[in-house]
């Protein structure tokens, strides 16, 4: 008989503690969640207060911007608030023609980076020749080379360069490209980083597939186009993504190749600001002008960029 009763009593005992258990665990993983979430707020404010800071003054005059500058008031529209300064920077600078060039540049960067980094990272991964090893290497080889060590003999070459200009409704054939979009495109539709990432994603790909599509008679571009491209799109979207904010952001390259101003992008628009006594309102507000696009791209693709960023960690 107490056999019996410790047999029958201890499956009720356990069930009486397994509702206490997973309360527990329901309650740690909700205290967790909350930390974390308070943990990514207060970093989300810290990171915010820059462009809080930016937007804020870009409505105050100077003298405000100065006296508030160590003060809370620095971070709130108080005092004399209005669009002078936004008024004066299109005063001061062809906002409307900057951003347009830098549209432009970006998205022909960007769209015809994506041709010929995918194409190449294609090549590097899923097609058979002797060789393409030794050039992977020296592709992921560049990547530690900085920019500005490259930028005057580049500088140089594209100075050489063959062109065809219209001059007078005349079709003429002249050299160097300098103060032209295609100085600003070309050079940075390849790009290392990008083909690396294509390589990565693509070689993750079954090749069976390959193998199938080649019996049934189709060529390597029509696998590429039809097989590869809808399958890779977290790596597209990815290498969009992150080409978009260089493409967008250039300074000194533009600054060095483009000397008319109807061809400069915004980032080089800055340098009319700080040539006499600089008006710091103008400044706040041209860096808003020039940052909203970003921001309206961000909030836009923000989902598309948290995943595309996640599958290319694991694909990779």
């Amino acid at each position: 008989m107490t056999a019996t009763r410790t047999l029958t009593t201890a499956p009720s005992g356990s069930r009486r503690r397994q509702p206490s258990l997973v309360r527990s665990e329901k309650s740690l993983r909700v205290r967790g969640k909350v930390f974390l979430y308070i943990t990514l707020s207060l970093f989300g404010i810290v990171f915010l207060f820059p462009l809080v800071f930016m937007f804020v003054s870009s409505l105050k005059p100077d003298s405000q911007i100065l006296q508030d500058i160590d003060s809370p008031a620095a971070f709130l529209p108080v005092g004399d608030i209005s669009l002078d300064n936004y008024f004066g920077v299109f005063d001061r600078v062809p906002v409307a023609q900057f951003l347009f060039n830098s549209v432009l540049v970006t998205v022909l960067t960007v769209g015809l980076g994506l041709i010929v980094n995918s194409m190449a990272g294609f090549a590097l991964s899923r097609l058979e020749w002797k060789g393409r090893i030794v050039v992977l290497a020296l592709i992921i080889a560049t990547l530690i080379v900085p920019f500005e060590t490259i930028a005057v003999p580049m500088v140089y070459w594209v100075a050489q360069l063959p062109t065809l200009v219209i001059e007078g409704g005349v079709l003429k054939y002249d050299f160097g490209w300098l103060n032209t979009y295609e100085v600003q495109i070309v050079p940075f539709i390849a790009n290392a980083f990008s083909i690396f990432l294509f390589t990565q994603y693509f070689s993750t790909i079954p090749k069976s597939l390959d193998e199938a599509a080649r019996i049934d008679g189709a060529s390597w571009f029509t696998i590429y186009r039809r097989i590869v491209v809808p399958l890779s799109g977290p790596a597209f979207a990815t290498v969009a993504i992150l080409t978009f904010l260089p493409a967008w952001n250039q300074y000194l390259w533009p600054l060095m190749v483009v000397q008319k101003e109807e061809l400069r992008p915004v980032m080089v628009g800055m340098q009319y600001f700080f040539q006499l006594n600089t008006a710091w309102g103008e400044v706040m507000a041209y860096t808003s002008l020039i940052t909203i696009p970003v921001l309206i791209v961000f909030l836009i693709f923000q989902r598309a960029f948290v995943s595309s960023i996640a599958a290319s960690g694991v694909k990779g």
